[in-house]
């Protein structure tokens, strides 16, 4: 029998806060003592980390254990779909990658993963107080439920009590928690103990009436009103709001290519925090306008999301701007993209062998069947952000031979990346994250400007980040009945 307890938060839909507050719970419980690590069986995104064993993972349950004060554990997270087209997906199983599948071709073998489920979770369990659980999509597609291993399927075979969370931002919220909940079958709505209101705007007074009238519909209590919370964490998924920005503020200018199969993105959150540099994210070339850098990131898709910007003229906007002496930023996929030419005879990607690269790098691309995922430290080796020390990671299935300078040297002596003039080049994910980079960019763009840049917060990225856990865990404190949450874990316990 585990010795962790555990509580699951389900949502009405895909975005209705549901990492968010999990991350939030983590942290809670850490602040209030309890061991407590995250758990999410099967995530969908493209924002993937790489642990210090060399395994992949969803990027929200990294942000979950960061709350949790906790190293990321592939175990946290089993299961890792990466879609690579609208109709197949690289399939990730314990941070390996167990191969590509269509919809169909997964969800006939996902059931055959359901012991590797249970071993990682009964793994953490095992060390820890507390799971906290992160359902994915909602309970309510009932299409999907006879092969469910992620919402109500999971929380049987781990009897875990719910939390279903609505986001009343979009709208008709009390219609997404009824019906959610209407459409489970009497031993799931058994499951459900609380319902929660997420992303609330206003004077939550206003909504006591509806529910008054929620909770005698359902026979489910409300365990509060959640609102809006402005924290800085990563997001997962295509779904963030960063990804809207189409404007900025501040006196730099990054454009970051919004590519079709944008991948890692949340390389560049460190770049939004600072005070001088804006981050919008363009998807078109009347869009691009004249930016002081523009950044091509990751992307799962390299060939594929090069012949959109091929075709929707992007990539010849970029092209003219880094003629003009624009600096451009190429991250894995994007960096894949700057050189002269890519090619995939072992079909990696798809039915394409060979495209011609934008041709702003002198280096070439094979794309080969194995993945390197390690992490790395490394110092850039030259130009204006020499010095600069990097702490990052890879993940890419292709490698680079490169013609010209490296854009870095990994601590232990190889090169990584490429750097002509105002183009660079660089396979490390979190290249901001240490912070150094980021000044070095700030003063460099600034100083191309004629402009002052302005100090940062006297704080790391690190720093920036715990502290927007604890204001997030501030704002469930006060938005939560935590007391009703710790008797409904009292109650899991002595159910058992």
């Amino acid at each position: 029998m585990s010795r962790a307890k555990c509580i699951m938060v389900q949502g009405t839909m895909s975005g209705a806060g549901k990492s968010l507050l999990c991350a939030g719970l983590c942290r809670v419980f850490r602040q209030d003592g309890w061991r407590v690590a995250p758990f999410k069986s099967q995530n969908m995104a493209l924002n993937s980390y790489v642990t210090r064993q060399g395994l992949e993972m969803g990027r929200a349950q990294v942000m979950q254990a960061e709350a949790a004060g906790i190293q990321p554990d592939v175990r946290m997270n089993p299961i890792l779909i990466k879609p690579s087209s609208d109709t197949g997906s690289q399939v990730i199983v314990n941070g390996e990658i167990r191969g590509q599948m269509t919809a169909v071709e997964y969800f006939r073998h996902k059931k055959q993963l359901i012991p590797e489920v249970l071993a990682a979770y009964e793994s953490l369990a095992a060390e820890n107080d507390l799971i906290v659980i992160e359902g994915a999509g909602s309970p309510a597609e009932i299409n999907l439920r006879a092969d469910d291993i992620v919402n109500m399927g999971l929380a049987e075979l781990v009897d875990a009590p719910v939390l279903l969370a609505g986001d009343i931002d979009r709208g008709g919220v009390f219609a997404q928690l009824y019906g959610t909940v209407a459409l489970l079958r009497p031993q799931e709505r058994a499951r459900v103990k609380g319902l929660i209101i997420n992303k609330f705007r206003g004077d939550p007074e206003i909504l006591r009436p509806g529910l008054a009238q929620l909770e005698e519909l359902t026979g489910i209590p409300v365990l509060g009103t959640v609102p809006y919370l402005h924290v800085d964490v990563d997001d997962e998924d295509s779904l963030a709001p960063c990804l809207d920005k189409t404007q900025v503020h501040k006196a730099v200018d990054i454009a970051v290519i919004h590519l079709p199969r944008i991948s890692n993105f949340t390389d560049f959150s460190p770049l939004e925090s600072h005070p001088s540099l804006g981050v919008r994210y363009v998807d078109r070339p009347d869009r691009l306008g004249v930016p002081d850098l523009v950044i091509l990131p990751g992307t799962k898709s390299t060939m594929a999301d090069l012949l959109w910007m091929r075709e929707s003229g992007l990539e010849a906007a970029v092209q003219k701007l880094a003629s003009r002496g624009t600096p451009v930023l190429g991250v894995c996929g994007g960096y894949q993209m700057l050189g002269e030419e890519i090619t995939d005879l072992h079909g990696a990607e798809g039915a394409l062998t060979a495209l011609r690269g934008m041709g702003l790098l002198p280096c070439r691309t094979a794309f080969e069947p194995e993945k390197t995922r390690t992490r790395v430290r490394a110092r850039v080796t030259g130009g204006p952000l020499e010095q600069a020390a990097l702490d990052g990671y890879e993940i890419h299935m292709g490698t680079t031979e490169v013609q010209g300078e490296p854009f870095c040297k990994l601590e232990d002596g190889r090169e990584d990346g490429c750097r002509r003039g105002n183009v660079l080049g660089t396979y490390l994910h979190g290249l901001f994250d240490s912070g150094e980079l980021t000044e070095k960019l700030a003063n460099w763009l600034c100083g191309r400007k004629g402009i002052q840049a302005a100090h940062a917060a006297p704080e790391s990225w690190q720093q920036h980040k715990e502290r927007q856990y604890d204001i997030l865990a501030e704002g469930l404190r006060k938005a939560l009945d935590m007391a009703v949450v710790r008797r409904i874990l009292e109650e899991e316990e002595t159910g058992r």
